[in-house]
C-alpha cells in the first residue's frame, strides 16, 4: 500500500543544511527533535529504533547539560530506548543521569556503571516505583541519611522487616525520619512503637492497639511488680526524684533510664512506666501530683495522664516502655512451665535473624564499594 502524505517522514533537510553551517551548533536541536520524532512514533521497528540509537549516540556527549536533561526526561520512561542511549545521558551526569535513574523501566549494568556511585545516586534510586524488597534491604542497610529518607517517602517502597526495623530505630535520633515513617498508612501501627512519643494523638492510640494486641498472645509473669508501688509513693511525696527514678528502673528491669520530661510530649513515658509497674491508680495519681511540680499544676496534665494510665494494661504498657526506650522489658517472658506457642511472639523461631549479607542493590550488578 502507497504511502499517504501524512505517513512519509518528515522533511528535515532545512535543519540538515542548517548544520552544515559551521556558524551554528545545531546538534543540540537535531538531537531534540529527533527525540521528539522517537517518542512521537506511533510504531518503533527495529530499524526505527537502530537509526535513532546511531545518531543520539553520536550527539549525546556534543549537547549542553539543560539539552541531555530535557532529553533524558523524554526517553528514559520509554522501554524502546536504547541502553547505549541511556549510557550516555547517565553518564553526562547532573539533572539527565537523574532522570534515568529516577524513569527508566531498565537499569542495566552499563547505565548503573555509567551512572556512578554514591549516596546521591542511592537517593534517587530509592524513590523508584517499582523497588523489589531486596533493593529496599540492601539500600536500607546503607545507613545514608538521605536514603533513608528517601525509602521512607517512598509509599510505593515495600518497608517490612529488618529494613523497616533499621529506619525505625535511626529514626529515633532524627524527627525528619520519624515524621516520615510516622505518616505513612502502610505500615503496621505495632511497628512504630519505638516512635510513639513522636507521633500524634491518633497515631499513639493506633500504636497502643497494636502493642495490646500483641502482648495478649505473650504470657506475662507480674510477680513482684506490685511491691514497687510502696517505694515510689514515698519518694515522690518526699521530693526525692532521683531515688524515685532509681527504683522505678530497677521496679521495670531498666537501672539508669529517666522517666520525667518537662516537654509535654515526653510526659507519657511516666504514665506509661507507672503501669508498666503495675501501680494502682490512686498510687499513680499522687506521684503525677507530688513528682513534678510542672505536672501537679496543670489539671489537664494530671488529667490526661491518668487517663493514659488507664489506657492499657500493665503488659502492654511494659512492650510499648521498651520499644520506646529500646531495651527488653521486665517479666516479659514465660517460664518454662508455661506454653510457648510455636509460632507465637515468644517462640525463638522467629527471633530475628542476624543481619544479611550486602546484596545487589538491583539485577544484574553488584554495587562497586565506597
Amino acid at each position: 500500500m502507497a504511502r499517504t502524505a501524512a505517513d512519509a517522514p518528515p522533511d528535515l533537510s532545512g535543519l540538515l543544511d542548517l548544520a552544515r553551517d559551521r556558524r551554528l551548533d545545531m546538534k543540540p536541536v537535531l538531537l531534540r527533535v529527533q527525540t521528539d520524532l522517537f517518542r512521537a512514533a506511533p510504531v518503533r521497528d527495529v530499524s526505527t529504533i537502530k537509526a535513532f540509537e546511531a545518531l543520539a549516540c553520536g550527539l549525546i556527549p556534543t549537547v549542553d547539560d539543560a539539552t541531555a536533561e530535557i532529553v533524558a526526561q523524554k526517553l528514559a520512561p520509554l522501554p524502546d530506548t536504547p541502553q547505549s542511549v541511556l549510557a550516555l545521558l547517565a553518564a553526562h551526569g547532573g539533572g539527565a543521569r537523574d532522570a534515568v535513574l529516577a524513569s527508566s523501566p531498565v537499569l542495566s549494568t552499563a547505565v548503573l556503571d555509567a551512572a556512578g556511585n554514591g549516596p546521591a545516586l542511592d537517593a534517587i534510586i530509592a524513590l523508584r516505583h517499582d523497588l523489589g524488597r531486596t533493593v529496599v534491604e540492601d539500600l536500607s542497610l546503607r545507613d545514608e541519611p538521605d536514603v533513608d529518607l528517601a525509602l521512607a517517602r517512598n509509599a510505593t517502597a515495600p518497608l517490612a522487616g529488618a529494613a523497616l526495623e533499621r529506619l525505625v530505630e535511626r529514626a529515633r535520633r532524627r524527627p525528619d525520619l520519624a515524621a516520615l515513617l510516622l505518616a505513612r498508612d502502610d505500615l503496621p501501627a505495632v511497628d512504630l512503637a519505638p516512635l510513639y512519643l513522636q507521633a500524634d494523638a491518633p497515631r499513639r492510640a493506633a500504636i497502643r492497639d497494636g502493642v495490646a494486641a500483641r502482648a495478649a498472645l505473650r504470657p506475662q509473669a507480674r510477680a513482684g511488680m506490685r511491691a514497687a508501688g510502696a517505694a515510689l509513693t514515698a519518694f515522690a511525696g518526699r521530693g526525692e526524684p532521683e531515688r524515685f527514678e532509681a527504683a522505678l528502673g530497677e521496679a521495670l528491669g531498666m537501672p539508669g533510664v529517666s522517666f520525667r520530661a518537662t516537654e509535654p510530649e515526653r510526659r507519657d513515658l511516666l504514665a506509661l512506666a507507672l503501669r508498666a509497674a503495675d501501680l494502682a491508680e490512686e498510687e499513680a495519681v499522687f506521684i503525677f501530683l507530688r513528682l513534678d511540680p510542672s505536672i501537679a499544676r496543670s489539671v489537664e496534665a494530671v488529667f490526661g495522664l491518668t487517663d493514659l494510665f488507664r489506657a492499657m494494661d500493665a503488659a502492654t504498657a511494659r512492650d510499648l516502655v521498651a520499644s520506646i526506650l529500646g531495651s527488653e522489658p521486665a517479666a516479659r517472658g514465660a517460664t518454662p512451665e508455661q506454653h510457648r506457642p510455636a509460632h507465637g511472639p515468644a517462640s525463638p523461631r522467629i527471633r530475628p535473624a542476624a543481619a544479611p549479607a550486602l546484596r545487589p542493590a538491583l539485577p544484574e550488578r553488584t554495587r562497586k564499594a565506597r
